[in-house]
């Protein structure tokens, strides 16, 4: 297809010979499928976790729904470490530096245990008030804040996976990291089962039950993550790991890229806590919609966030080989690999969108406005994956100034503004809501298809 053409993806002569078609789909499948498996596993458990608990009720739901956004705040700070770190082991894969590669790597890991600590404990002690700023209500506060507590209070295995993982991936060993997810999730779902409701002689704990469950689940990942650092011939080795020597050199380049992500991430976790504050002033039932809406957008973002993995993969290791024109190409190559996969997901939510609304709830009146929603993601889901692929890229090469940029425009200014407008002046409730989020979607996807195109990334060093 000419849409997929090597040649036609690279805007430029040639640095060297290019791959065929064949071989380049093999070498970009090769890295993101499992990266691709991960993430929509772990969107698909999660909507699973959603189905569970919202067999206690709307109010049970809602109040998982609070969390989400306030204890994405509390791990900006590491999924920025993880990105920074993802990148530049990549990047030193490319160039062949495996010490380095383990320096870094080391670095994150003491720096991110350290914060974990300092960061669970302010979670633990203000979880009433951080709760009450997400717009919890009367018949949701409580469960919100019991179940923030237990999964901040023991934050630091999720961190370790998620730091270990992502320097695995920016090797090219993204089936690691997808069987780590893979196992965790599922002893998640199986907890889920004995411990909300209370199966074969266990405690029926409700909404406490479900949190158990999802720390259970980080600590088998995390003794898995651990466990893949094993051997001592791999790129990456515990053995190098753990000899650990902070240099500047290194912290400087941690610090570069973990600055500009992390501010990336403040203003998309303020944005959608935001966001998420105005939506819940509507009420139990349309908070309860609105987060049935967001596990479902998940589904796509899944995709088009392992296809991102891949993207920072490829693109890191082809700049560090000093391929700008391959990293290209292969960023190309994911973008238009997840149109083809919106295009699926558009028609599944066409035909069936109130029937998967209908699986999570059968209020009358959340399928109503779930049903509006559902035609709403048949356009988001396009630019969604778009924006994310491309985002992807420019992280990997480094380009973190830029997205933290997009993300103060769109999600921290945009998203909210635009949603508060039509939700509440133009009295448009629960749908103004999802316009202003589309809004959102629609300046992300142009402004990172912009900069991707005008290549200027290519020429970061880090």
């Amino acid at each position: 297809m000419k849409l997929f053409s090597v040649r036609r993806l690279i805007d430029e002569e040639p640095l060297g010979e290019l791959p065929s078609e064949r071989e380049a789909f093999q070498k970009a499948f090769k890295i993101a499928w499992p990266s691709v498996l991960e993430s929509v596993l772990i969107q698909l458990v999660s909507i699973v976790d959603t189905v569970m608990v919202g067999t206690l009720g709307s109010y049970a739901i809602a109040a998982v729904a609070l969390t989400v956004q306030p204890k994405f705040i509390g791990l900006c700070i590491f999924i920025s470490l993880s990105v920074a770190v993802s990148a530049l082991v990549a990047r030193r894969k490319g160039e062949e530096k495996r010490n380095e590669a383990n320096r870094t790597l080391g670095q994150a890991l003491v720096i991110a245990i350290l914060l974990t600590v300092v960061i669970s404990a302010a979670c633990i002690a203000f979880a009433n008030p951080i709760i009450k700023l997400a717009g919890s209500d009367t018949d949701t506060h409580a469960y919100a804040v019991s179940y923030f507590r237990i999964i901040m209070g023991f934050m630091v295995f999720n961190v370790i996976s998620i730091v270990i993982n992502a320097a695995q991936r920016g090797a090219g060993n993204t089936k690691i990291s997808m069987r780590t997810n893979l196992v965790s999730n599922l002893v998640n779902l199986g907890l889920n089962y004995l411990l909300i409701g209370g199966h074969f002689g266990f405690p029926a704990l409700g909404v406490n039950g479900a949190a158990i469950a999802t720390v259970i689940g980080t600590v088998v990942a995390c003794g898995m993550s651990i466990f893949s650092l094993r051997k001592t011939d791999g790129f990456l080795s515990l053995k190098k790991v753990i000899r650990v020597k902070f240099d500047k050199h290194t912290l400087k380049s941690l610090t570069d890229l973990g600055s500009g992500t992390l501010t990336e991430q403040l203003f998309l976790r303020i944005g959608f806590f935001t966001f998420a504050a105005i939506v819940a002033r509507l009420g139990t039932t349309m908070l309860a919609t609105h987060q049935i809406g967001m596990n479902i957008m998940s589904v796509s973002f899944a995709f088009g966030d392992g296809l991102s993995v891949a993207a920072v993969t490829l693109v890191g290791q082809n700049l560090g080989t000093g391929r700008r024109d391959l990293a290209k190409m292969y960023g190309w190559l994911c973008q238009r690999s997840g149109i083809a996969i919106a295009l699926v997901l558009s028609i599944i939510y066409i035909f069936f969108g109130r029937h998967i609304f209908g699986i999570f709830s059968q209020d009358p009146e959340i399928i109503h406005y779930g049903g509006i929603i559902m035609y709403l993601l048949v356009v988001i889901v396009y630019m969604q994956i778009s924006q994310v692929v491309f985002s992807g890229c420019l992280r990997g090469a480094g380009d973190v100034k830029f997205t933290a940029l997009v993300s103060l425009v769109s999600v921290a200014f945009v998203r909210p503004f635009m949603g508060w407008l039509f939700c509440y002046p133009l009295g448009m409730g629960i749908i103004g809501a999802w316009i202003g989020l589309s809004i959102d979607q629609l300046v992300r996807s142009v402004m990172t298809y912009v900069r991707f195109k005008q290549g200027k990334w290519t020429n970061i060093i880090i």
